[in-house]
């Protein structure tokens, strides 16, 4: 009974161990290596996801400045760090009900984005507009913080 119980242990064993080489890509067929393949594959992940991490709390230490202009709102939204953040923003402007009718983003070394902008909803203004806007990024900002993981 023991060893029936070894044999499938060791074949769930064996069969785990392909599934890990697979997922970390690991050439190796010993168990430590791919071992140690897995742990730098989890470290190289975690790199990633803290990169993205900053990058979305860069939205809480953002800029942002509405004003009324004649075709409708002029906003500008900066923030210090980051680059990918003109995806999230976009998404800000839809939840919020702005319509972008030309749109200037420069992303080299910071993130700086200059829009002009239609409201559906004729009745906003330049501060309640700014509000909703800031508190979506905010939620946004939310949704996606993760959180760290150790290793």
């Amino acid at each position: 009974m023991r060893t029936v119980r070894r044999v499938r242990r060791g074949v769930v064993l064996c069969r785990n161990f392909q599934v890990l080489r697979s997922i970390t890509s690991s050439k190796s067929l010993r168990r430590n290596s791919v071992i140690m393949n897995a742990l730098n594959y989890i470290k190289e992940l975690k790199l990633k996801m803290e990169a993205t991490n900053e990058n979305i709390k860069c939205l809480s230490r953002q800029e942002v400045t509405i004003e009324s202009v004649e075709l409708g709102f002029l906003v500008r939204v900066s923030c210090e760090k980051g680059r990918e953040l003109l995806v999230t923003i976009l998404g800000a402007f839809e939840a919020v009900g702005l319509n972008v009718i030309r749109a200037s983003v420069s992303c080299s070394n910071s993130f700086f984005m200059e829009a002009i902008c239609e409201a559906q909803d004729r009745s906003l203004d330049a501060s309640s507009l700014k509000q909703a806007l800031l508190q979506e990024l905010q939620k946004k900002e939310a949704k996606y913080d993760i959180g760290s993981l150790r290793i």
